[in-house]
């Protein structure tokens, strides 16, 4: 699975815990410092791929007011490919800087 920025940061959110749908969606947002919104079809198309691929998977569902929310995490395959990933834009980033001068600076709200 070839991991996009959107698909990278639904894999970032269920890094430190399970979360159903609308929670990823609010870490996504979070972790992007605002900039990526996801939509419904396009989170559950991320999630549905990176099930298939091993990244993740359902961690049990809840029922709260009527409505079954699903949770997923992360397994040990799609942590290995979000350390993967990070190494590989942390190189980008520093190959990146270094052509700038040094100049380049987090995005506002990304720590």
């Amino acid at each position: 699975m070839r991991l996009t920025e959107q698909a990278y940061l639904v894999l970032l959110a269920l890094a430190d815990e399970p979360r159903h749908g609308y929670g990823v969606v609010q870490e996504v947002r979070a972790l992007s410092g605002g900039s990526v919104r996801l939509g419904a079809g396009t989170l559950y198309g991320i999630l549905d791929r990176a099930v298939t691929a091993g990244y993740a998977e359902a961690s049990g569902e809840v029922v709260v007011d009527g409505r079954l929310r699903r949770y997923y995490r992360l397994t040990p395959q799609g942590r290995a490919a979000l350390t993967t990933e990070t190494a590989r834009l942390t190189a980008l980033a520093r190959r990146a800087d270094r052509l700038l001068g040094g100049t380049a600076r987090p995005a506002p709200g990304i720590a």
